[in-house]
């Protein structure tokens, strides 16, 4: 792919690998965050929050051949739904549109494998409205043939956000609840697989985006620590736990997260097939 031009609502972590590495090959990049200002690369952001729409999305979004919406759901919907919805319907010229979901629309499964065909069934207000909003972007896609793909990923890590950076801050906790596991990604294969799909897109596709080895959050912790060369936190039991809300809701749901489809539509190959790598390669890029 060359030549084309990006726009990112919401050009933060995941958002911003993949403009970075576009925009190195000569890409037009564009995007928001709250602020406004200039990204890295000298990427221009424009303001976009819910009730401070794009100023001029006419221009703003002229000549944009993809476009990738990381901006998240609120209590009253979709922001750049609800703001931009028209504007992006009447945009012709589009090749692709991703939309960045979060495979907690799944909900809890008690450990069990779901893919992309398993039925929805959030377990949280976070996860609800993820669902809305997914169920949005694919209205968006029927009623106006807007090129819509959406990506649920499982937990982000990569530079900078990962159980290394936890452990080296300090922040690290093994939490005991046992039967547990989470799917996780690094922010490396997020990026090929968008990638993938914007040089094979199909409109209407939903993908699973996480490695193959879902695992205990205890477990990634302690060999993070073995990595480092440091003993592990104390195993906490669950129900002891002083947690967040928002850290506590992580846990309500339990499952593994099939990547098939990635594979076998798309291509791809992961750079980090599990946490193991993911993390081996972090340790050795920061030495």
């Amino acid at each position: 792919m060359s030549g084309g031009a990006l726009f990112c609502f919401g050009l933060g972590y995941s958002a911003g690998f993949l403009a970075r590495g576009l925009a190195v090959e000569g890409w037009r990049i564009a995007g928001t965050s709250r602020e406004g200002g200039v990204g890295a690369y000298g990427i221009p952001l424009q303001r976009f929050t819910r009730g401070a729409p794009l100023a001029n999305p006419g221009a703003v979004l002229r000549g944009t051949t993809h476009l990738l919406v990381a901006v998240p759901p609120d209590g009253d919907g979709d922001p750049v739904l609800d703001e931009h919805g028209r504007d992006l319907a009447a945009l012709g010229h589009l090749a692709w549109l991703g939309y960045l979901s979060t495979t907690g629309v799944y909900g809890d499964r008690g450990g069990a494998w779901v893919d992309e065909s398993s039925a929805l069934a959030p377990s949280g207000e976070r996860g609800r409205r993820r669902a809305a909003a997914e169920a949005g972007w694919l209205a968006l896609h029927r009623r106006h043939g807007l090129p819509v793909h959406i990506f649920r990923l499982a937990g982000i890590y990569g530079p900078g956000r990962s159980a290394l950076d936890a452990v080296r801050q300090g922040r690290a906790r093994r939490i005991d609840k046992p039967g547990q596991v989470f799917s996780r990604v690094h922010v490396a294969d997020i990026v090929q697989v968008l990638r993938a799909s914007m040089a094979r897109p199909d409109p209407g596709a939903i993908y699973n985006v996480a490695d193959d080895d879902p695992a205990p959050p205890e477990a990634v912790i302690a060999h993070a620590c073995r990595l480092l060369g440091v003993a592990p936190p104390p195993l906490v039991p669950f129900a002891e736990a002083e947690l967040t809300p928002m850290a506590r809701s992580f846990y309500e749901d339990n499952k593994r997260v099939a990547n098939r489809r990635i594979k076998a539509a798309l291509g791809v190959r992961l750079r980090y097939p599990g946490y193991r790598d993911g993390l081996a390669a972090l340790l050795n890029e920061a030495t």
